[in-house]
C-alpha cells in the first residue's frame, strides 16, 4: 500500500505522537501498542503465553483478552508451560471453567493444557520455543493471502503464517490457525507491522536489528 494511503491509518495521541490506528480510544490498548506490540521477544514463557492468549482471542477482540490477561496469568501459573503441562484434564479443566476472570471455553482451556505438553516436546527437539518460532521469521515482507483481503495496510494471513500454522497442527498444537499465527508473529516481533510514521516503527526496527536470534 502506498505511503500516502498508510498515513490515513496513523492517529495522534495526547502528546502529539503518531501511532497505528487500531489502538485508538483505549488507554490500555495504546499502552500495549507502545510498550509491547512488535517488540522482538525470545523469552519462552512470553512466547507460550502469546500462543495461548491468541487462541483464547479467537472470535473475540484482543482488547477483551488484554483486559483479562492478569486473570489468565493467575489461572495458568503465569503460563509456565512446565506447570500447565501437569494440569489435570478433568479437575483443572473443571476449575478453570468456573473462573469468571478468564474466557470459559472448554475447547480453548483444553487446548492450552495440550499446547503446554506439546511445548515440552518442542523444548526437547529445538532446545527452546524461541529457536523454533524465530526460525519462521520471514526474510522479506509478505503479501496478504487471506480469503478476504485485509482492508488495512497490514496482512491478515501470509504464506509464512499459513505454513507455521500447518506445522504446529502436525505437531499436535491446537487453536492456532493462519490468522492467529500472523497475529502472533506481529506481536512477538517476527515482523514489524507498526506503520512507517508511527513513533514505534523505528524503535522496533532498531530492536530487531540488535536482537540476537536464538
Amino acid at each position: 500500500m502506498a505511503a500516502k494511503k498508510q498515513k490515513e491509518y496513523l492517529r495522534k495521541d495526547s502528546e502529539g505522537n503518531l501511532h497505528c490506528w487500531w489502538c485508538e480510544g483505549h488507554d490500555d490498548y495504546l499502552a500495549y501498542h507502545n510498550e509491547e506490540w512488535g517488540r522482538p521477544t525470545v523469552d519462552d514463557v512470553r512466547l507460550f503465553e502469546k500462543v495461548c492468549l491468541e487462541g483464547f482471542q479467537s472470535g473475540l477482540s484482543w482488547l477483551t483478552i488484554l483486559r483479562k490477561r492478569d486473570n489468565f496469568r493467575k489461572a495458568f501459573k503465569q503460563f509456565d508451560f512446565h506447570k500447565v503441562a501437569r494440569f489435570s484434564d478433568t479437575k483443572d479443566v473443571a476449575r478453570l471453567l468456573q473462573d469468571p476472570g478468564i474466557v470459559r471455553h472448554r475447547g480453548k482451556i483444553e487446548a492450552t493444557i495440550n499446547n503446554a505438553r506439546r511445548a515440552l516436546e518442542m523444548l526437547d527437539e529445538f532446545g527452546s520455543l524461541a529457536s523454533y518460532f524465530w526460525s519462521w521469521e520471514p526474510a522479506n515482507r509478505e503479501k496478504d493471502i487471506g480469503k478476504t483481503p485485509s482492508p488495512y495496510p497490514v496482512p491478515n494471513v501470509t504464506r509464512t503464517s499459513t505454513e507455521l500454522s500447518k506445522d504446529l497442527k502436525k505437531r499436535g498444537w491446537k487453536f492456532f490457525g493462519p490468522t492467529t499465527a500472523y497475529a502472533f508473529m506481529q506481536a512477538m516481533g517476527l515482523v514489524n507491522d507498526h506503520l512507517p510514521g508511527c513513533w514505534c516503527f523505528d524503535q522496533v526496527e532498531l530492536e530487531r536489528k540488535k536482537l540476537k536470534r536464538p
